[in-house]
């Protein structure tokens, strides 16, 4: 049902395609099948059956807004905390997020209306992107 939906809505940072179907946002966004999406968890408990978060960056994680962090599995999360995006995470619980566009183009509301099963309104003006830290066992580093 919902798991092979995809949405079309208001992220926490950008609006966005968000699904637990990746292969099927791969085709929609045209994109190479390597490469990997931003896994939304609606908490930090959810997080934690994904991966293992580094011991000295458990608080770094638990108090971040807005922030996107790749685990040294490779894997990229951001904990959602904006309450609109949250009322649809907490349904799926975790789901991948990428943004409402072909790979590598700009922004088209009309493409994005229709690759979508589903568009939860109001769709909004885009915010600024999520920061991206690469964390290790002792390093973090910014990318974005």
């Amino acid at each position: 049902m919902l798991k092979d939906k995809v949405f079309l809505t208001r992220t926490d940072t950008t609006i966005g395609f968000v699904s637990q179907n990746a292969e099927k946002l791969t085709r929609i966004k045209q994109r190479p099948p390597y490469k990997h999406y931003i896994k939304a968890v609606n908490s930090l408990k959810t997080l934690q059956a994904f991966t293992r978060i580094p011991a000295v960056h458990k608080n770094r994680v638990r108090r971040a807004k807005r922030s996107t962090f790749i685990m040294p599995d490779g894997y990229s999360y951001r904990i959602v905390r904006d309450k609109q995006h949250l009322l649809l995470l907490n349904r799926l619980s975790w789901a991948y997020t990428t943004s409402a566009n072909l790979s590598g183009q700009p922004y088209d509301e009309d493409f994005a209306k229709k690759a979508a099963d589903v568009v939860i309104t109001p769709l909004n003006e885009q915010s600024k992107a999520s920061k991206i830290y690469t964390l290790n066992n002792h390093t973090l580093k910014r990318i974005r």
